[in-house]
């Protein structure tokens, strides 16, 4: 997921994502470990756009890079 994607979204919509993501982060890891991972670069994506995800959100606690939080600019 690109960074303007997320940017995008309202903090409540990415840290739905986050949960969405961390659970199936932890389901590659687990399948990678029991029957093997045919796709190893899916984990490291999904490790990646929730790297994304959550600078993003500390950018707009922080007030960085012009960003405010989507719940208070309304």
């Amino acid at each position: 997921m690109k960074p303007s994607e997320i940017r995008g979204k309202e903090d409540a919509e990415i840290l739905f994502d986050i949960e969405k993501l961390e659970k199936e982060l932890f389901d590659l890891n687990f399948r990678s470990l029991t029957e093997g991972n045919p796709d190893p670069a899916k984990i490291r994506r999904t490790r990646r756009d929730l790297a994304r995800m959550r600078t993003i959100l500390r950018e707009r606690e922080l007030h960085l890079r012009g960003q405010e939080s989507r719940e208070e600019s309304r």
